[in-house]
């Protein structure tokens, strides 16, 4: 008996002080000051994860515009059957999109009306990047058309909407935001995210990051080759001139450039000769190599100090082979690096270039960085638009915390007043017991880096009325027992014995329900759940084990002759 009570003894005290440490202890080297009152506070506010609703800050709700993502799909789609049918030999009159209430269609026109079938059947295998299995296929006339399937259609979108996903989860854990909820929000068909930024007050800039686009494009430049100078266009409509019609093909494109003094060669610097004009430059599509090739990307002070700060890049080694190919043909010709839809520097190629090159621009600190998380997380698959936007205040956290504090004491105090008076000196054990069942509910929330909200303390508070109501069964069982004759041993013997069966039953019931609201609820009621399961795991361990050990303590006192029990 006394070897066990031991052994009991040495296991609750190591978890209780192991769980006290986690709650209030510093979560490394400690020092002096972290066990004193002002430390311990400071301990408290790092280790406890406080949700949205405790902490004030950003709430938004994002909407992935997938409609522009099957519209680029489809663009992208006619580029490469056009690409293909040049590549093969193929007399065609036009490859265009179109779209249009909800419908995505590729229209290929010919004048060879005999290869039509063969084109059919042979242009969606040989063009990069085209899935036929997402289209349905139609030859008629001297026109195939390609048309996106509904199944298609859903599919893309789904896997548009869990792209964007991830890349809003690379940006915000690189930006650095605290302790950040980040989950999918409303029906599947909806396509929106639910961000939650804890403690940040401004989400302005967080907004800017996360609709950022970082489509990236190194770019081959419509222009007579060095060393005549760039051709540039003052006026939009002056590049559009210069196509038939003022309809521009669709391997190529006109986009701006706000014009600086140049580079020798690709990749090189080039300064800022004061405010000048933006111009017209016409590229060709698709581009040599884009940003999904990008291998790294990294802001670099060009003077080592101030604002002036240029992006610095490399590729993967399939960009680099492209890229080393394309600019091994095409000495003196003119390439520019394209940063959504915008020139931003333009170059001659000298030699041969393979794995690196440079976006040339007076950036800030602050800009550099914020581009260069977006190229490393890479380019969005569509717009997003915000659905909801909220802050909430901190000072409406702390009244949060001040009214579930308020609302635990007063419960614990109520719980621990009618314990006492109703079960006297057992009632005492059982006060024992919940204490260090709250102690060890909170370690475990800090150890799994669980996020406490309003709903999580209300979880709490259940596990309060849970505790009790295991200490009530199994004393009740003791009254009976003791009620038929029984010795007090045997009485508790047979109390804890015959009630654990009952609690085991309402505790595995309860956490069941509590993981299906885990699984199918939202961001608060999963914060309740995960309190509620893991108050209920402790309270296995506090109302049996720990309870039983200080009865088995208490008749250790009293001895084998022990006739009565407080309870």
């Amino acid at each position: 008996m006394k070897k066990n009570l031991r052994q009991r003894t040495i296991i609750i005290l190591v978890v209780t002080i192991a769980s006290l440490y986690y709650v209030i202890g510093p979560h490394r080297m400690p020092r002096a000051s972290d066990f004193t009152a002002e430390g311990i506070k400071r301990n408290l506010s790092e280790n406890i994860r406080l949700g949205l609703d405790l902490k004030g800050g950003s709430h938004l709700v994002m909407q992935v515009q997938t409609d522009k993502y099957l519209e680029k799909v489809t663009s992208e789609g006619a580029s490469a059957l056009r690409q293909a049918a040049t590549t093969n030999g193929y007399q065609v009159k036009d490859v265009r999109p179109e779209i249009g209430g909800g419908n995505y269609r590729i229209v290929l026109e010919t004048d060879d009306t005999s290869k039509l079938g063969e084109m059919r059947d042979t242009l969606p295998g040989k063009a990069a990047g085209f899935n036929p299995n997402d289209w349905s296929v139609n030859a008629s006339g001297n026109r195939i058309t390609w048309e996106l399937t509904g199944a298609a259609q859903r599919t893309l979108a789904q896997s548009a909407t869990e792209q964007a996903y991830r890349i809003v989860d690379s940006r915000i854990n690189q930006f650095g935001v605290a302790e950040p909820t980040l989950q999918y929000h409303g029906a599947q068909e909806s396509h929106q995210i639910l961000l939650q930024m804890p403690g940040l007050q401004d989400p302005e800039r967080v907004k800017k990051l996360l609709s950022a686009e970082s489509r990236l494009e190194l770019v081959h430049v419509i222009s007579p080759p060095s060393p005549a100078p760039i051709q540039k266009y003052a006026t939009r409509e002056e590049a559009l001139a210069t196509f038939p019609g003022g309809n521009v093909p669709a391997n190529r494109k006109v986009v701006s450039y706000v014009e600086r003094d140049e580079p020798t060669a690709a990749g090189g610097t080039n300064e800022q000769s004061g405010d000048r004009p933006k111009s017209w430059v016409i590229v060709e599509t698709p581009p040599v190599v884009d940003g999904s090739e990008l291998r790294s990307a990294d802001a670099v002070s060009r003077t080592g100090q101030g604002n002036d700060f240029q992006i610095a890049f490399s590729l993967k080694p399939s960009g680099a082979e492209k890229f080393g190919r394309w600019t091994g043909q095409n000495i003196n010709q003119y390439m520019g690096v394209v940063l959504n839809d915008e020139v931003k520097s333009i170059a001659y190629i000298k030699s041969q270039i393979t794995d690196s090159g440079e976006i040339s621009g007076t950036f800030t600190r602050e800009s550099a960085n914020d581009l260069v998380l977006t190229l490393r997380s890479g380019a969005l698959p569509a717009p997003i638009r915000y659905q909801e936007e909220r802050t909430v205040g901190p000072s409406l956290g702390a009244d949060s915390i001040r009214a579930g504090v308020t609302a635990s004491i007063a419960g614990l105090i109520f719980v621990i007043l009618f314990m006492v008076f109703y079960y006297r000196g057992s009632g005492i054990n059982a006060v024992v017991a919940l204490l260090l069942n709250l102690i060890l509910t909170v370690a475990a929330l800090v150890l799994f880096n669980a996020t406490l909200t309003l709903p999580g303390i209300a979880g709490l508070i259940l596990t309060i009325g849970m505790a009790v109501d295991s200490n009530v069964l199994i004393f009740e069982r003791i009254r009976e027992e003791l009620r038929t004759g029984k010795t007090v041993a045997s009485s508790v013997e047979q109390g804890f014995a015959r009630a654990f069966v009952t609690i085991i039953d309402t505790h595995v019931t309860t956490i069941v329900s509590a993981l299906f609201l885990f699984i199918f609820g939202t961001g608060p009621i999963r914060g309740f759940a995960v309190t509620l399961v893991l108050g209920l795991l402790a309270n296995l361990f506090s109302a049996v084990y720990v309870s039983r050990t200080i009865f088995i303590w208490v008749l250790s006192r009293k001895g084998r002759r022990a006739e009565t029990l407080s309870i």
